[in-house]
């Protein structure tokens, strides 16, 4: 990594985390810019979860259970 770099590392996690992630957003756009049609089917997909827990259709698990299941992994 450059010096130049580096510092620039330094700084920008020296700021609250609330205005870290519009610059890590950025940088990483600029990377990889995000395809609609990926984001158009996760909206999509959002949806339909969201269809299926409110119909009753989805099948829960509560967060310390969850939580549980990971922690005797």
């Amino acid at each position: 990594m450059s010096p130049e770099v580096s510092d620039l590392l330094k700084r920008a996690l020296s700021l609250p985390a609330e205005e870290r992630a519009a610059p890590a957003n950025t940088l990483l756009d600029s990377i990889e810019p995000a395809q609609d049609s990926v984001e158009e089917a996760w909206d999509k997909e959002v949806a339909r979860r969201m269809k299926d827990l409110e119909a009753g259709r989805a099948v829960t698990v509560p967060w310390e259970e969850l939580r549980r299941s990971f922690s005797t992994r």
